[in-house]
């Protein structure tokens, strides 16, 4: 088994979206080649309803899925095609947006006013572009949660791990999506399929990947064998660790624990032309997606 060394670390950013959603991200638009299939990555997390309750009223989705993920509070979506719900704590929803939907998605605070989850956005390849609409609506209850004898838990969201299946399914990127917990001091090896691209996503505690850790300044091991050190934010620990090749990612954790994503997924490697959430192959097909927008025809039942 080889570790995957680590090709890059770095905070997520500031970021607003929607009607005026305070988030942050960690990765998404420009060049998103070394996440492929993966296109953006934000995290909603807020205790101020002023920064998260204007939501994100309808827009349009095509060429890509969507992936919710709610930890505290809860998000009323509705869409196009008659879908209504609301996603409360520890619930996923996976939308395959394909050939086209316009959707809503209005946060709300839990009691104590505090709201927080993560998007990602998954990418289709060209044979499955302009496939029908569906959605995934997974309740807490329904996700596996693996607990290792050293204390090491995982929710498996998607695919299979640990002789658990996540309950997502039929997805095109044939993703990996796990939320990890390490106990303080604990050290744990995690198997990742050699040809998928992975990041890990750390957002609760601290601890080490190889040699990069958050939130405290860290020593990152680059691929070429160099080391640069990295000052990340004392207060944050919103830390996104790319990871190069390999079979396995070896995580360290500190004094108080650790929690994260860890996303992996087969490349499309196919041409990318987006604007905002409508994502297709070339600049003509954004086009014509832009045309059936204004004239009326980007939904078909």
């Amino acid at each position: 088994m080889s570790v995957r060394p680590i090709k890059q670390v770095s905070q997520s950013t500031p970021a607003t979206e929607g009607a005026g959603v305070r988030l942050r991200r960690a990765f998404g638009f420009g060049d998103t080649t070394a996440f492929d299939p993966f296109l953006l990555f934000d995290d909603f997390r807020n205790d101020n309803p002023d920064d998260y309750m204007a939501g994100f009223p309808w827009h349009p989705h095509r060429g890509i899925e969507t992936i919710t993920y709610v930890l505290a509070g809860s998000v009323d979506h509705g869409d196009s095609l008659g879908n209504r719900g609301t996603l409360g704590a520890g619930d996923v929803q996976w939308m395959t947006a394909g050939r086209g939907i316009l959707h809503q998605e209005m946060p709300k605070g839990d009691s104590g006013g505090r709201m927080h989850g993560f998007q990602l956005w998954s990418n289709l390849p060209s044979s499955l572009k302009m496939t029908a609409p569906r959605y995934q609506d997974i309740s807490a209850a329904d996700i596996p949660e693996v607990v290792d004898d050293d204390g090491t838990r995982v929710r498996i969201v998607v695919g299979e791990f640990w002789g658990k299946k996540g309950p997502v399914d039929g997805v095109a990127a044939d993703p990996r999506y796990l939320d990890v917990s390490v106990p303080p001091g604990g050290r744990k090896r995690l198997a990742v399929d050699r040809t998928n691209h992975a990041f890990a996503y750390v957002f609760a505690g601290s601890g080490t990947f190889r040699d990069a850790s958050a939130p405290q300044g860290i020593l990152t091991e680059q691929v070429d064998g160099a080391t640069t050190r990295t000052l990340a934010e004392e207060s944050e620990n919103r830390s996104l660790i790319l990871f190069d090749r390999g079979d396995e990612v070896v995580v360290q954790a500190g004094d108080h624990g650790i929690r994260f994503l860890l996303v992996s997924g087969k490349p499309i490697e196919e041409p990318v032309a987006w604007y905002g959430p409508i994502v297709m192959n070339t600049e003509q097909e954004l086009r014509q997606a832009l045309r059936d927008l204004r004239q009326g025809t980007f939904i078909s039942r």
